[in-house]
């Protein structure tokens, strides 16, 4: 009888430990270029704002963004352009992250 009970026991606790405990979602890994807005300005930005975006040649400082335009302006750049920056270089969810990093740029 004792030997019945402790395989059912140990029968049990397998069968529950390969079923999982509930539904858990891991993000580890899960951060995509997309919405990491620091980096794709880092890749789209640099040959004109500068390596550390401080400004160089005729394009203008932008690693201080944040406290010069609120978000919603620096998406309107990135999609329109401003002065001699042409409109588009990033595009879609990529200018939303470009656009929000920089806001918080001060």
């Amino acid at each position: 009888m004792k030997k019945a009970i402790l395989t059912l026991a140990i029968g049990s606790a397998i069968f529950l430990a390969a079923c999982g405990g509930g539904k858990t979602t891991s993000t580890e890994g899960t951060k995509t270029a997309a919405s990491d807005g620091e980096t794709i300005a880092m890749k789209s930005c640099i040959s004109c704002h500068g390596g550390e975006l401080q400004g160089q040649n005729n394009a203008p400082q932008i690693n201080n963004a944040g406290s010069r335009f609120s978000e919603a302006e620096i998406l309107d750049i990135i999609k329109n352009g401003k002065g001699t920056m042409p409109p588009g270089i990033v595009k879609g969810a990529d200018a939303e992250a470009v656009a929000k990093w920089l806001a918080t740029q001060k």
